[in-house]
């Protein structure tokens, strides 16, 4: 509380002084004026003193000011400002908003259709949606956090905007069925974005696959060297990889498309909807069938996530073997400085960076998926609130997956083979010898007996420091006197490579026949 002193012998000067919190005041709310008159004197005391109250603190104000609550019919009591920060979901579900807009005007449009709502009531608010996306897109809307979600917000900004048709637009839905078919819709529209650029990671790898036709590197099993393979044919198993991701991309696809709009809380409604109608309209299949499992499960965004997962799996792999063969420890690639970075200390280093966040982030997909599985855990039907935090695993989700598709297809078009690294590179290893092995088996030699004099034959060549080409015919009959001196046509990594036939293998025919297969496929949408 403040006291005011006026002065008599100067009227326009005002002297305020603080009361502390001890000193005695009025009770709450309650104006106290005080006037304490002296006559003039020579000691030139204050002609007054007056005292008031202060007006009631902010909070109380606040308190007062809050908006309603679309539901907060049965309610006396406003929430408290840490409820309301805890559950709003405004802050990452806004992203729905052009999809809620589109649940909005096939909910609107059949409402009118069955006669519950007027035409003129529905083109208001048709209207009033087209104005409020325009405002969303062009930055000029406010998102409030007291009005919750994307829905509430949406609905609130329309009954501000065109009145009481606006209020018409709930009938026969619920937030519990609203935001389902906005999730689904997302999610089809998230699907159609991770397949496109699948397509153009594949297309990245056919076209490096094209410029290096013949280049044979080493295979790799356990991280050891194993047996030689034309690079082309590395490269298409990655692209085969793709296509299985982008398959279990379009079931889950078809899975989810289907319309949870209507199913209301859980158990449908009494009113005369058309279902089958909004299910079109919104590009569904059909409706779902049952109004409880309809709001309750999110298997369509389990789904989601587990092929997100094996993407990521799939794309950590690739970045795995590429950060290996930009090392000098390999030398088998060059990225282009556009896609690597430096060391803030180390002025020498070049780093093939992309492809190691590539495999980074692949745990981040994954804990993507692990938090929806352990949040859906259990829950009873039908919905519970705990669902509000689906969203955002599945926002980050998709959005990681995405980064990853697009640098890794990025790093693909950047990247140069060393040919002369690798040619030297591939002597090491006996290569060759499950080649050498299937010689002995055309020369009527069981197989696990020629897998013993292989092996009896690099152990010499072990001994010698040298390769099995480098054996003589002589050295090679003192192991097994099959050998013959048809064998060289067996021996050294271009060889072993023409021998190569069956189906899917490493042949040079086989992999042009690959290769040709994506060519086509790809050319087409």
């Amino acid at each position: 509380m403040q006291l005011l002193l006026l002065s008599s012998s100067s009227p326009s000067i005002l002297t305020s002084l603080s009361l502390s919190k001890d000193t005695p005041t009025c009770p709450h709310r309650l104006s106290l004026s005080l006037s304490l008159i002296a006559s003039k004197s020579e000691r030139g005391r204050p002609a007054a003193v007056s005292c008031a109250m202060d007006q009631p603190p902010p909070a109380e104000e606040e308190k007062k000011k809050k908006e309603v609550k679309l539901w907060g019919g049965r309610f006396e009591e406003n929430i408290t400002d840490a409820v309301e920060r805890f559950t709003e979901s405004i802050s990452f579900d806004k992203q729905l908003y052009k999809q809620d807009i589109m649940g909005s005007r096939a909910h609107a449009s059949m409402l009118a259709h069955q006669g519950l709502m007027s035409d003129s009531d529905r083109d208001s608010i048709l209207r009033g949606l087209d104005e409020i996306e325009r405002q969303i897109e062009a930055g000029e809307f406010v998102w409030r956090t007291d009005r919750e979600d994307v829905h509430m917000n949406i609905e609130a900004a329309l009954t501000d905007l065109i009145g009481e048709p606006a209020k018409k637009l709930h009938t026969a839905r619920s937030r519990n069925d609203q935001v389902l078919t906005d999730f689904r819709l997302w999610c089809r529209d998230a699907i159609d974005s991770i397949l496109s650029r699948i397509k153009k990671l594949q297309v990245a790898l056919v076209t490096l696959a094209k410029k290096n036709e013949g280049l044979i590197v080493p295979g790799y099993t356990h991280l050891q060297r194993a047996q030689p393979v034309l690079l082309q044919h590395l490269l298409l198993a990655y692209v085969e990889q793709l296509e299985r991701d982008a398959g279990r991309l379009l079931d889950c696809r078809a899975r989810q498309n289907f319309c949870p709009l209507g199913a209301c809380a859980l158990a449908g409604t009494g009113l005369p909807i058309d279902r089958f109608m909004t299910s079109n309209a919104l590009g569904f299949t059909a409706p779902m069938r049952n109004s409880i499992d309809a709001v309750s499960d999110r298997d369509f965004v389990l789904e989601l996530l587990s092929a997100n997962s094996i993407i990521a799996i799939h794309l950590s792999r690739i970045g795995e073997e590429w950060v290996l063969w930009a090392s000098e420890e390999f030398g088998f690639l060059t990225p282009s400085d556009a896609v690597s970075t430096g060391s803030s200390i180390m002025p020498q280093k070049k780093n093939p960076d992309p492809m190691e966040l590539v495999r980074g982030k692949s745990a981040r997909v994954v804990g993507d998926l692990v938090s929806l599985l352990v949040l859906c855990k259990g829950l009873p039907h039908a919905y519970n609130r705990d669902l509000q935090e689906d969203k955002e695993p599945v926002f980050d989700s998709v959005k990681t997956i995405i980064g990853m598709l697009e640098v890794s297809a990025e790093f693909a078009q950047n990247i140069t083979f060393n040919q002369e690294r690798i040619q030297k590179a591939l002597p090491a290893g006996h290569l060759d010898a499950t080649t050498l092995a299937d010689y002995l088996v055309k020369k009527g030699i069981p197989f696990r007996t020629s897998h013993d004099i292989v092996g009896r034959s690099v152990a010499l060549c072990v001994a010698k420091n040298c390769q099995l080409q480098d054996l003589s015919l002589d050295e090679l009959r003192s192991i097994n006197p099959v050998f013959d001196k048809d064998v060289y046509e067996f021996l050294g990594v271009e060889n072993a490579i023409q021998k190569f036939c069956s189906y899917g293998s490493t042949g040079a025919e086989c992999v042009a026949s690959q290769l040709e297969f994506w060519i086509a496929k790809l050319r087409h949408p």
